[in-house]
């Protein structure tokens, strides 16, 4: 049954799941566009209904007999006249459990298989909206829950090696449940295997102390004992029918990672193909597919919808990389994609190494316990491809590109060819509908000729039919037969898809000609509604109108809500026609720079007193930070990309600028290596800018980027540089900077008395330039000289001042910043009280902005200073809730991650000494110890210069 869009699947499945219940029209619209509805409101919801009731109802049935109900702002599915998959799931298993519990194992055995056998696939798959979201992880997470129950009665069935396998996936997909590992150590027992069951349970006891600090839960020892004791009654006895279930419960639960697009159209005629795409793979290796063919002829729809029917197979994750191989934007080096698959994995929301080997490195590990299912699409050759495949046997991996990748041990190989004649007629049958393409068979017949067979031609060929009801085919077939123009990048020897491109373009309204061709020059691939909207200089839900209707037209795609991106190839048809009126095409341009120039300058920690030349950032649309960081941080891994962009088109002092605003925000989330490249870039064409700051600026930016890296010889080259240069420019600004910058490399390899100099240098111009923020961190680096030369009166003074300035700024990370640093004087000096009300505020700052480290560091302070006090249960708590936060960083992306772990283990186990807890004690003393070691903790190289740094204040 064709229910339409996904958008109106959404809508009844809304109303489904909350059957017999009225559900509101503000709940429908805040479960499906998760609290940004469309700017029709409401309104919109009948356009999706009136289409339902006609699919759903029986002939003839009037509102009050519909299956969906409706009344003065609400609508209601009527669930008691229809049958639900989830209403017989909860009946079938209920009958299993009753089944179970009266001793007929057999029989719940078979209730619980009829029940997985209602699972096809991913519930809900491709459905937007929170709704959807919370049912889709409760099914999955009912699913393990109805699998564990059948394969005990297996187990109890005495036909433990049969769940052997099963177990050993479930156990690899997610090591830390223990509900899944007592499972398998009563079938490892019953299959003979006692000592590797008692083997397992010292694995699991070994990585949950490591990974959470606990020991396994009373059901897990309890399997322990009895396998110790060979207590079969326990174990498999029919005593163990009687008792209750077995429900997984999970110690840490692994986030469910689907980045799967949503199918590319109708497939029509691959069958074949994508049966060599889901036929079984080998087990215990893992297995690659290649598909290659020219553009356009449908290599992405098919590896899209093989993964789609694959991905139930994948616990673990579905993940999709599109490689850029022949985009018009910057080709995704290996390295890059290994960062973006990391990240989607949750290893890391920072900085991660540069270098191919250690990324490759950290790729393996992290999946060498996974089974992924990894999409490729558009890749350049096996180069591109080997760095990324994973290490987890059992892992799939599916790789679309243009070339036939023959250097890649693959598998299976496929070479996707234009669809046959009597396949491309149904597409395009399948699109305009059977009877208009009945009306006029001969004309159909030329259009799928001129198509050549390529499914992205007929798609926007077929489209202008859909949306131009009064259009004859054959009046199109004339239309395209005429247009000869051709499109380098879609030419397949004397094969063009350009007429059909260029008569998609041609019948666009005005407005929407526009709109399109300024989507041409957007700086990244992907882009939201803001950025085409400030480009035109239009209101934003008169742009996501037109968006929309080039949505429908198959120019623009959407791949998820509030996101937008053109084809690569529909891409470089819009900007050829942008540039054909280059006035429009560099204010569009221009805009769309002063856009990420604005939100990289309202979101930098710098001020507005930071940039003091270049355009001011306009009142709108970011009147907040985290608005403007919220906006950067959607954009990912593109960003560099736009500075990149405005070096290549001559706009070097937008390039210099936006390389400049975005350092801080790069630097405050770890992402060093992007703004290195970014300022590199830039610093390339600071001899083309107008704006003659920048020739100072952007090698303090890249001195300020070297600092954080431990780049001390790069970061003092840059600053002294800059110095030179604001000094003989008399640029107080600057020179402030580059004093403060070398003040902080003197603390950091132990030159105080430098430092000194250096910073009080630094402090006297900001204060007279009345820049807060380079007063305030001046003074904070400043106070850490002293500090560290135990001068706590002059260490508290300067951070009093440093407070102070931070306060006019109004930054809560450089708040932060300064109040920690005060309270570690006052803590060293026995004043806890005053300690304790500095690092809660802190604290209070770091949970505001996100801030992981600021927020585990002052939580274990503040457990010293209660300590202190005499409050050591107090303190004992406040350590376990900094580790806990711990958890949340990265030793890939965070230098002072492991530091930071020794000083709360320490402090920790200080705090149980004071309690008189000997062993627990001497269990942290312990994890301090390997954590130096296993670790490899460079204090000890790196003597003073190194603590310094990873006390995390310098910075």
């Amino acid at each position: 049954m064709d229910l339409g869009p996904v958008r109106r699947q959404a809508v009844l499945a809304a109303l489904v799941l909350r059957a017999d219940t009225r559900v509101s029209h503000e709940r429908l619209l805040d479960d499906l566009w998760e609290g940004q509805p469309p700017g029709s409101g409401h309104k919109v919801l009948p356009s999706h209904v009136h289409p339902l009731r006609k699919a759903l109802d029986v002939t003839g049935a009037g509102p009050t007999e519909s299956v969906i109900r409706s009344g003065k702002g609400w609508y209601r599915f009527v669930g008691h006249a229809v049958r639900l998959d989830v209403t017989e799931l909860d009946e079938r298993a209920a009958e299993a459990r009753h089944a179970k519990v009266s001793g007929d194992v057999t029989t719940a055995m078979d209730r619980y298989s009829e029940a997985l056998a209602l699972f096809r696939g991913e519930p809900l798959t491709g459905l937007p909206g929170q709704r959807a979201h919370a049912e889709r992880q409760r099914l999955q997470e009912r699913r393990l829950s109805l699998r564990l129950e059948r394969l005990e009665c297996l187990v109890l069935l005495e036909r433990s090696p049969d769940t052997l396998d099963e177990l050993a996936a479930l156990s690899t997909s997610d090591p830390l449940n223990e509900s899944v590992l007592a499972l398998r150590m009563r079938a490892l027992y019953a299959s003979g295997r006692q000592a590797e069951a008692l083997s397992s349970y010292q694995d699991m006891r070994g990585r949950l102390r490591e990974e959470l600090g606990v020991d396994p839960g009373k059901e897990l020892r309890r399997t322990y004992d009895a396998v110790l004791h060979q207590d079969a009654d326990r174990l498999l006895g029919p005593a163990g029918v009687a008792r209750s279930a077995v429900v997984p419960t999970r110690t840490r639960r692994r986030r469910t990672i689907n980045e799967l697009p949503g199918d590319a159209g109708h497939l029509i005629g691959r069958e074949a193909e994508l049966a060599q795409f889901v036929t079984p793979a080998a087990p215990g290796s893992v297995s690659i597919v290649t598909v290659d063919g020219t553009a356009g002829v449908g290599k992405t729809a098919l590896v899209v919808r093989a993964a789609r029917e694959l991905s139930a197979q994948y616990p673990d994750g579905c993940l999709f990389v599109d490689l850029r191989a022949h985009s018009t934007q910057r080709r995704q080096s290996p390295e890059q994609a290994l960062q973006r698959l990391l990240r989607s994995l949750g290893t890391a929301t920072g900085e991660l190494p540069s270098d191919l080997d250690e990324l490759t490195a950290a790729w393996r590990a992290t999946t060498s316990s996974l089974r992924l299912l990894l999409v490729l699409d558009d890749a350049l050759d096996a180069d591109q491809v080997r760095p990324l495949l994973p290490a987890g046997a059992g892992s799939r991996v599916l790789v679309a590109g243009r070339r036939r990748l023959a250097e890649l041990d693959a598998d299976r190989r496929v070479t996707l060819e234009p669809l046959p004649s009597g396949e491309a007629a149904s597409l395009l049958t399948h699109i305009i509908g059977e009877e208009r393409a009945g009306r006029e068979p001969e004309a159909t017949r030329r259009l799928v000729g001129l198509c050549d067979g390529l499914p992205l031609a007929l798609r926007i060929a077929g489209s202008r039919l859909q949306n131009r009801g009064t259009w004859t085919v054959e009046y199109l077939v004339g239309r395209m037969a005429d247009d000869e123009h051709l499109l380098g990048e879609l030419s397949v020897g004397d094969r063009s898809v350009e007429a059909a491109f260029r008569l998609s373009y041609d019948q666009l309204a005005p407005e929407q000609q526009r709109v399109f061709r300024a989507l041409g020059l957007t700086p990244t691939v992907e882009f939201d509604l803001l950025a085409p909207a400030t480009m035109l200089d239009r209101p934003s839900h008169d742009t996501e109108r037109i968006l929309e209707s080039l949505v429908d037209t198959s120019l623009l795609q959407q791949p998820r809500p509030g996101r937008y991106r053109l084809h690569d190839l529909v891409r470089v048809h819009a900007r050829r026609l942008a540039e054909a009126a280059p006035g429009e095409a560099v204010a569009a341009r221009k805009a769309a720079f002063r856009l990420y120039l604005d939100a990289a300058r309202v979101t930098s920690d710098w001020g507005p007193a930071g940039f003091p030349t270049g355009p001011r950032p306009a009142e709108a649309p970011f009147t907040r930070w985290e608005d403007a960081e919220a906006w950067l941080d959607a954009a990912g891994n593109e960003l560099v990309d736009v500075v990149g962009y405005a070096a290549s088109l001559g706009e070097a002092d937008y390039a210099c600028w936006l390389a400049e605003a975005l350092c801080d925000y790069f630097v405050r989330q770890g992402r060093y290596h992007e703004s290195q490249t970014a300022l590199e870039i830039a610093l390339a064409h600071v001899d083309e800018a107008t704006d003659r700051r920048m020739a100072t600026a952007l090698p303090n930016c890249l001195s300020y980027t070297a600092v954080y890296q431990g780049r001390y010889r790069e970061s003092r080259a840059y600053a002294t540089k800059a110095l030179d240069l604001s000094r003989r420019r008399t640029d107080a600004l600057d020179e402030a900077r580059s004093l403060t910058l070398l003040g902080a490399i003197d603390l950091s390899v132990g030159k105080d008395e430098l430092a000194i100099t250096h910073l009080t240098a630094a402090v006297d111009l900001a204060r007279r330039m009345r820049n807060d923020w380079v007063a305030s961190i001046g003074l904070v680096t400043l106070g850490l000289v002293h500090q560290f030369r135990r001068r706590n009166e002059e260490a508290l003074a300067c951070f009093a001042g440093a407070h102070a300035h931070a306060e006019r700024d109004g930054r809560p990370r450089v708040l932060g910043r300064t109040l920690t640093c005060a309270a570690d004087v006052l803590l060293r000096l026995g004043h806890y009280g005053e300690a304790k009300s500095r690092f809660r505020q802190a604290v209070a700052l770091g949970e505001q902005v996100g801030d992981v480290f600021l927020c585990a560091r002052s939580l274990t302070r503040l457990g010293t200073a209660e300590r202190g006090e005499g409050n050591p249960l107090a303190a004992i708590a406040l350590h376990h809730q900094a580790l806990l936060q711990h958890q949340l960083l990265n030793p890939l992306t965070d230098p002072s991650c492991d530091w930071l772990e020794m000083d709360i283990r320490s402090r920790l186990g200080h705090a149980y000494l004071a309690t008189g807890r000997v062993r627990e004690a001497h269990e942290q003393f312990r994890a301090v110890l390997e954590v130096h070691s296993t670790r490899a903790h460079r204090v000890d190289r790196a003597g003073r210069a190194a603590a310094r740094l990873e006390d995390g204040q310098v910075s």
